[in-house]
């Protein structure tokens, strides 16, 4: 099982809308590219807020083919769709993880 995980910062100035766009729009649009069984979705606690609030996603494939293939044939057009509509005011960070279960 691989998790492919996003932590991000978001400005206050977009928060509850970039917070609505995520849930009803992202990452329906990410699971609907078919390569994802599962998702969680977090706002970090007990971190300095001063510069906007951080959230994490964490999406679940069953392989690293599957993540791979989101990689080549999905993300770079919703990389640039998130990009354009929100600029530089939100920051993302990526890794990728396996369950060592």
């Amino acid at each position: 099982m691989i998790v492919y995980n996003l932590t991000m910062k978001v400005d206050h100035s977009i928060h509850d809308e970039w917070l609505q766009w995520q849930k009803e729009e992202h990452i329906p649009e990410v699971m609907a590219t078919g390569q994802f069984i599962d998702f969680k979705f977090y706002r970090l606690l007990d971190i300095d807020e001063e510069d906007g609030y951080t959230y994490v996603v964490q999406y679940i494939a069953a392989d690293i083919h599957h993540y791979d293939k989101y990689l080549q044939e999905h993300a770079p057009m919703l990389r640039h769709k998130a990009q354009s509509k929100w600029g530089n005011r939100f920051i993302t960070f990526r890794t990728v993880m396996k369950s060592v279960q």
